[in-house]
């Protein structure tokens, strides 16, 4: 029986690495196309590394051939420039469909965000709810569903998912803060006072939404779907887990919002802070979606709370902390400067 080949855009990325390997083991043969280093040891099997830009049609039009499916993950995040993240969230989603529907692809799932929801009004989010993205990644993400839509009205199958912050095994980026201060035996600061209820998601619970909406049939698929934890406390209680378990008695120390708001707006625009809009603004307040819609129209069962997820992101971190010690930059992988933020550790 030949088996069904699947090109993951940002392959090379923390959802990506994890994608291709769920994929792997359920015995797809897979392409990863993203334009950073391949730098795993795993999966030489099934697997062909594609090293180019989604802004390349030209480097998609090859790669394309003989697709089944094509989940598509890559994004410029938010820390780079917006130009960047316009033009690869935006012009890059329209190209990895258009190529996609010139050589017939089955489906593409379309990895998309709850950052589409701003900064809301009320919880729990549901998919009709309107869209207002905040910042270039916001907007960006919110055109790229409308390109998503596009292809859909023109007879392609593009479920859109949009997931809370996820995390998992290889995640680091802004929970690399939490982690370093954690593993140091340290109190960790936290804008507000924590009693607001912020929903995450482990990556593996992701992935069985991804493979659900890349494999159940359009009728139930070809749609838009929220996905987070379906067990998550108040912010404060969930990241404590991560200091508990650190074992250095140490506590989530929460702090007035609108004073670390306002300095993080100064520090961002100074560019010695690792925090963007979203992650800061958002911080203090409840951020949860409804996953009914997913549940019941895909069947999905996350496996993971709040707390699972990470503490099983710090046990990875703990591990394997001398391999990325020296790194930084702005990807989900590596962690991110800590900047002026880092000088508050020495007071914690």
């Amino acid at each position: 029986m030949t088996r069904q080949k699947v090109l993951v855009t940002g392959g090379a990325g923390f959802l990506g690495i994890n994608l291709l390997r769920y994929l792997d083991a359920k015995g797809y043969d897979l392409v990863s196309y993203d334009f950073a280093d391949w730098t795993y040891t795993d999966l030489k099997d099934h697997i062909t590394i594609v090293k180019d830009d989604i802004r390349n049609v030209a480097g998609l039009d090859r790669a394309m051939q003989g697709v089944d499916f094509v989940v598509h993950t890559a994004a410029a995040l938010p820390l780079y420039p917006a130009e960047d993240i316009f033009s690869t969230d935006i012009d890059g989603t329209r190209n990895v469909l258009e190529v996609a529907k010139k050589h017939g692809v089955k489906r593409v799932v379309h990895i998309s965000s709850t950052a589409v929801y701003g900064i809301p009004d009320h919880h729990p989010l549901v998919e009709n709810d309107r869209l207002d993205g905040v910042g270039p990644y916001g907007k960006a993400k919110v055109m790229a569903e409308y390109v998503a839509l596009e292809y859909r009205a023109k007879g392609m199958e593009v479920p859109i998912i949009r997931p809370k912050s996820f995390i998992g095994p290889e995640r680091l980026g802004v929970f690399a803060l939490l982690y370093d201060w954690a593993i140091d035996g340290h109190n960790f600061p936290m804008i507000g006072n924590g009693k607001n209820r912020y929903q995450l998601l482990d990556v593996e619970d992701l992935c069985d939404a991804i493979y659900l909406s890349m494999t159940l049939p359009a009728e139930v698929a070809n749609d838009t779907f929220n996905m987070g934890a379906k067990e998550f406390a108040t912010m404060k209680e969930d990241y404590q887990a991560v200091l508990d378990y650190a074992g250095h008695g140490k506590k989530i120390i929460g702090s007035p919002a609108t004073p670390a708001i306002w300095t993080l707006r100064a520090l961002e625009f100074l560019r010695v802070s690792p925090l963007y809009k979203w992650v800061y603004e958002t911080a203090s307040k409840d951020s949860f979606v409804s996953i009914e819609k997913a549940e019941t129209q895909l069947g999905w069962k996350p496996k993971f709370s709040n707390q699972d997820a990470l503490i099983r992101n710090f046990k990875w971190y703990i591990d394997n902390r001398n391999s990325f010690a020296n790194a930084s930059g702005v990807t989900h992988r590596v962690p991110w400067k800590q900047g002026a933020i880092g000088l508050l550790k020495k007071a914690f």
